[in-house]
């Protein structure tokens, strides 16, 4: 699956240290992924941040389309029970 990455979305990534490489393997070798509204998707996985030295959620918001993915937004978080869906 190809990614590409909204202006937006690079903007936040610069802004809170995650690269571009980060984001494209976690939507090639998702962990979760949830559907959202508006045909949007959200797919997490859990990853080692290297700035804060901890293990951090990653959220990589956008849409799928004919084999791509369009990243709107992405953001980190270290509120696993918030986010994570535990399976049932």
């Amino acid at each position: 699956m190809n990614v590409v990455f909204s202006e937006h979305a690079i903007f936040e990534m610069q802004r809170r240290q995650i690269d571009k490489q980060t984001v494209a393997n976690m939507v090639k070798n998702l962990q979760q992924k949830i559907l959202s509204k508006k045909e949007k998707v959200i797919v997490q996985g859990k990853y080692i941040d290297y700035y804060e030295n901890k293990e951090m959620l990653l959220r990589i918001i956008g849409k799928e389309k004919k084999g791509i993915f369009y990243v709107i937004t992405v953001y980190k978080t270290s509120k696993f029970e918030k986010y994570w869906l535990m399976e049932v």
